[in-house]
């Protein structure tokens, strides 16, 4: 993803699968947050983003043809992940992810009960790595904090979208050089819950037994639903950028941009869009991507592309180099990020057709002519 000028600063590529979002150094982010761990739960730390107080969630759920699966099932997801990053054919990095496979856990909280409860992110900057740095690492601790966390599961991700897209606007006017942006795609796997919060056009694709299952849609200004929100905010698009400026409608940061974003809002929105959906056993794996992997991967090319390298080799972390390599091969012209979470200890199985049931059936006249066939053999 990238502004109309593709602007493009410093940055750093990171192809590790190790999951730990980084920390970063600036003396800007250490003025916002002093504690850099979250080591006990806190009594209400996060104060309601305005426009969050009489939202509902149903409000708030991207319209899909995704069924969200309320029967019981004694399916427990075995959650396995790796990511993969590379600058591509850009000058600089600024794709960021974040892998946590025992979230609560990791961010200093007891997991309370045997179930999964895992964090992944990507964060896909322009104008700079910054804001993705910045996101990837205040996001998680944003949500974990709020001590509505995991019962009202939407609104608290929601409002650690808002108010982390507000910390940083703290953070640049402190520090103009921090002045960038970021899409997020964060997807929360809590007990068999899958939960997708999509700010941007990174996408999230459920492998559903071989199926692509789209868990987000990307926010372009051209799409009905963004344009139509764009305008009433008093924004326009133009050549298919906001305000002829950004080639996304939702984002975290761009506070810099002239006429996209301020405190009573603006045509650039960070509020996420959410998708969520029930694990069962049939569910294999999600991939997530920031949009140079999904510039030359459609969302069921990519599942099959995944699904194959998995049975060969049933590594998350390689598949998601898989991956990468190869939307390199096809000539992405972005940075690449790519993140596989797999729900089953074993590789995805061969699926194989059923046949269909052939009926045969016989006129009456076929049946006499047979039978006539059959009496001149008896009488030779």
């Amino acid at each position: 993803m990238e502004d109309r000028k593709d602007v493009i600063n410093g940055g750093e590529n990171g192809s590790s699968s190790e999951g730990r979002p980084p920390n970063p150094i600036s003396s800007a982010y250490r003025q916002c947050f002093g504690s850099a761990k979250v080591n006990a739960p806190c009594k209400k730390s996060l104060v309601r983003h305005p426009s969050l107080l009489k939202m509902k969630t149903t409000e708030n759920s991207v319209e899909s043809g995704l069924s969200v699966e309320d029967h019981e099932t004694d399916f427990i997801p075995i959650v396995r992940s790796g990511a993969w990053t590379d600058v591509g054919f850009r000058k600089s990095m600024e794709d960021v992810y974040v892998c946590v496979d025992n979230f609560t856990s990791e961010y200093g909280f007891k997991n309370l009960n045997e179930e999964p409860n895992a964090f992944y992110g990507v964060f896909d900057g322009h104008g700079g790595k910054h804001a993705a740095d910045f996101v990837c690492y205040h996001l998680p601790r944003f949500i974990v904090e709020d001590e509505d966390f995991p019962r009202e599961i939407e609104r608290v991700v929601a409002s650690a979208f808002l108010q982390t897209d507000n910390a940083f606007a703290e953070a640049c006017s402190l520090d103009a050089a921090l002045a960038s942006g970021t899409t997020a795609l964060a997807a929360l796997v809590v007990g068999r819950s899958l939960v997708v919060a999509n700010a941007g056009d990174c996408r999230a694709v459920l492998c559903r037994r071989g199926k692509a299952i789209e868990m987000s849609r990307d926010h372009k200004p051209v799409c009905s639903k963004e344009k139509k929100r764009i305008e009433a905010c008093g924004g326009y698009v133009y050549d298919g950028y906001l305000n002829g400026q950004l080639n996304v409608a939702r984002a975290l940061g761009d506070w810099h941009m002239e006429g996209l974003k301020d405190v009573d809002g603006g045509p650039l929105s960070a509020e996420p869009e959410f998708m969520t959906t029930r694990l069962t056993e049939e569910d294999e794996f999600l991939i997530i991507g920031c949009d140079g992997i999904w510039d030359v991967f459609r969302s069921q090319n990519a599942v099959d592309f995944a699904r194959r390298r998995l049975q060969e080799h049933n590594d998350p972390a390689l598949c998601s180099k898989d991956l990468v390599d190869e939307a390199l091969k096809r000539k992405s012209g972005d940075n690449l990020a790519a993140v596989v979470v797999c729900f089953q200890p074993q590789a995805p199985p061969n699926l194989v057709a059923p046949r269909p049931r052939v009926q045969r059936s016989i006129s009456a006249e076929g049946l006499r002519e047979l039978q006539s066939f059959l009496d001149g053999l008896g009488k030779d």
